[in-house]
């Protein structure tokens, strides 16, 4: 139990259904949806849509999804891939021939083709209750009213709204600036998109005049887009990966997503007694930032496309992390590793939900930078991703731009669980950061005995390249210790990401957790 004397966030508990995630009007909304007799995976697609409302910076129907669930107490925990190809006509030589290096983070070329909303049709049919329209609704809803401006929405747009232009201008900034906090942030023309979804389906957004609006803004840009590459935009399921730690299975997503890499971080840290350290000492985060550039560096050499992706097994292996926990020094600091396309730190959304019957949905949701692309469609103001800023331009490399490809993606939802069972569905979003963080969260609770709430609140380091990023809440002795051995060691303009969680207890009751470095709740029912 928390120390009341100080501030902090209790766990919200409850017994029929929790919803974390970053911002309260979608938590608010996902509660609704299960109060009238909807389903987790219902509130978690309800949620999700509103958020690329009430945090258009992180997210939106111009993006990417992926989803871990289980569809009820017992049932077998499965992911759906819901991230988008490069356009059939994709062309790494034309790239390589004009003198890039890499994937423009604003071109045309970055942009995949959206493919969260198929993934929201499927997992709708599926296995949800009331149908698209009712679940689209409220964020229609919000889209014509307007949402408050949140602080941290507020906090990141200036910097985001950097990469918008054209028509991406015209939705993403309120009277020509961005977004301050308690403004109302409106998009009609999103709202106008999402109706055409409720009516038709996939085909409101992959075919006529939505998609017909995003081709023309890219091809406007000189992207290579046609209307052959949306109709054929397609989620599919898979199984997730794990790994085994301190008593509980850590699920992830499994490539083109990078969740094998917290899987392997894990299996590196196990071979250290974490426990015999200080949480938030200099030794722990040493060996934390250590086990980061190991995994990291096997991310960037495998992760790729599924169908590229031919190192999985060895990612995975004890054996394979017994080898790299041998090349850590406890008392120096390594080179960092080789760096991958996408270096710099960013962040997304998240939702998870548990219903009644113990329905349990880990969901994550982006468009990769702050405003994606920064290319929006005229008419209907979908702003577009970044996604192929994630493939190298490298021939060889299993991550190589090209035609039909899935980038390597950052986003990846969590899932802990005991025997098949899902016990507690997680997110840590924060670009890079977040197969450390999902280490991290395991780790406060297995190693340290924390709760959701406190493995959450507890202060975050991250060896992001060839710097160690340490939050505010590390001690100056810490930061200067772990300097002695070798780290460049900053302090970060903004927190590292965020986080949400539902733990499913033993005696029923759920309990949710929230980040207090965003701006949103748990909320239950």
């Amino acid at each position: 139990m928390r120390d009341f004397h100080f501030p902090g966030r209790s766990p919200v508990l409850a017994s029929n259904g929790v919803c974390a995630t970053s911002h309260p009007l979608a938590a608010k909304v996902a509660v609704d949806i299960m109060e009238r007799g909807g389903n987790a995976m219902d509130a978690a697609i309800a949620g999700a849509v509103l958020l690329g409302i009430c945090e258009p910076q992180m997210t939106g129907i111009g993006g990417d999804c992926f989803v871990l669930f289980q569809d009820r107490e017992g049932g077998m925990i499965r992911a759906l891939n819901g991230s988008g190809t490069a356009p059939a006509a994709a062309d790494l030589e034309a790239l390589r021939a004009q003198g890039a290096t890499e994937v423009p983070l604003n071109g045309p070329e970055a942009v995949t083709i959206p493919t969260a909303m198929d993934g929201f049709c499927r997992l709708s049919d599926d296995y949800g209750k009331l149908g698209l329209d009712v679940l689209l609704a409220p964020a229609i809803r919000y889209a014509e009213e307007g949402v408050p401006v949140a602080p941290r929405v507020a906090f990141d747009w200036p910097e985001a709204a950097k990469a918008l232009r054209g028509h991406g201008k015209t939705h993403y900034l309120i009277d020509g600036k961005p977004g301050t906090v308690g403004q109302i942030f409106r998009s009609p023309a999103q709202a106008d998109a999402l109706r055409r979804v409720a009516k038709d389906g996939r085909k409101g957004f992959y075919e006529g005049e939505v998609a017909e609006d995003m081709v023309a803004a890219l091809q406007e840009q000189g992207g290579v887009h046609e209307m052959s590459d949306f109709a054929q935009a397609k989620s599919f399921y898979t199984d997730p990966v794990g790994s085994h730690y301190k008593g509980v299975d850590l699920l992830e997503h499994p490539p083109n997503g990078q969740g094998a890499t917290a899987n392997l971080m894990l299996n590196i840290l196990s071979q250290f007694d974490l426990a015999a350290m200080e949480p938030f000492g200099a030794q722990r985060a040493h060996i934390e930032a250590e086990a980061t550039k190991l995994a990291y560096d096997a991310r960037n050499r495998f992760i790729a496309d599924p169908d590229s992706t031919t190192r999985l097994e060895h990612m995975l292996s004890m054996e394979t992390a017994r080898k790299l926990a041998a090349l850590i020094d406890p008392k120096r600091a390594m080179a960092a590793a080789a760096p991958v396309s996408e270096a710099v730190h960013k962040d997304t959304v998240y939702i998870t939900v548990v219903d009644k019957d113990r329905m349990a949905v880990s969901f994550i949701y982006s468009i990769f930078h702050g405003f994606g692309s920064g290319i929006a469609s005229e008419k209907f103001g979908i702003l577009l991703q970044n996604r192929g800023a994630g493939f190298t331009l490298a021939p060889d490399h299993p991550n190589a731009y090209g035609a039909g490809k899935r980038p390597m993606h950052t986003i990846i939802p969590g899932m802990l669980a005991q025997k098949d069972r899902a016990i507690m569905p997680f997110g840590v979003m924060g670009g890079a950061y977040q197969p450390c963080g999902h280490a991290r969260f395991v780790t406060n609770m297995q190693d340290f005995g924390m709760d959701a709430q406190s493995a959450i609140d507890a202060p975050r380091c991250f060896a992001d390249g060839d710097i160690l990023k340490v939050e505010k809440s590390y001690s100056e002795a810490v930061r200067a210790e772990l300097a002695d051995m070798g780290h460049k060691v900053v302090v970060p303009e903004g927190p590292l990401g965020g986080a949400q969680a539902i733990r499913i207890r033993d005696d029923g009751v759920l309990e949710g957790a929230s980040d207090p470095r965003k701006d949103g709740a748990a909320l239950g029912y």
